[in-house]
């Protein structure tokens, strides 16, 4: 029996990846890719409209990170599968990537094969870690070390975080979120009381240490 077409999402800032992604997919005969996009605002866009069976994502995003964007994929499309294609593997990166309810994990470093290795799982909705990431795991469990630091902040105190070391204004980021001014200025406060910040370029440190932006 024919396998069914899986229709596949394309979402990373890097042209090259995104190419280089389209190209082995286009070598196979069971997956379409039906969009590309460069950040995750564009993404969750896309996604609504082209509705894909599997999103393969990278975490480091612009306007939306790639955590927020996994949350927010699931929530408005509950069958789609995402794949977290990226060079980080910091266990607290990990760690929000699954609190996400994303159940698939390659490295940028993995062999091409793992990818398909993946898909090929994530269509029979299996998760699939690569080697790396599954000993990383392994390690925490042994280990039962606690949740980061990303965790404490909720899921709008992060994006307002990431608008922010971004280089936006609080005036800019409301029509951005599509929220008021003042409620940005809340959780901006909220999100540097938490993490014990006091400047915007500590804001900007601490994205870059959880690799919400790239340097």
């Amino acid at each position: 029996m024919t396998s069914p077409i899986r229709r596949i999402l394309i979402v990373d800032d890097h042209d090259a990846i995104r190419r280089g992604l389209r190209q082995l997919l286009e070598g196979t005969h069971y997956y379409q890719v039906v969009g590309e996009a460069a950040d995750g605002k564009t993404a969750l866009e896309l996604a609504i409209t082209t509705r894909p069976d599997i999103a393969i994502i990278d975490f480091t995003l612009p306007l939306i990170n790639g955590v927020d964007l996994s949350k927010a994929l699931i929530r408005k499309l509950p069958r789609i599968e995402v794949l977290m294609y990226t060079m980080h593997a910091q266990e607290n990166l990990i760690n929000d990537v699954f609190r996400a309810g994303v159940r698939a994990f390659v490295l940028k470093s993995d062999p091409a094969t793992n990818v398909i290795a993946a898909l090929d799982a994530l269509s029979v909705h299996r998760p699939y870690f690569s080697v790396p990431i599954s000993d990383k795991l392994l390690d925490q469990l042994v280990a039962s070390k606690p949740s980061s630091e990303v965790s404490i902040l909720t899921d709008r105190e992060r994006q307002v975080v990431q608008q922010v070391a971004e280089g936006y204004t609080n005036r800019e980021i409301a029509p951005r979120l599509g929220i008021s001014l003042k409620t940005v200025e809340t959780h901006r406060a909220n999100a540097m009381h938490k993490l014990g910040t006091r400047t915007p370029a500590d804001l900007v440190r601490y994205a870059l240490r959880n690799n919400m932006i790239q340097p």
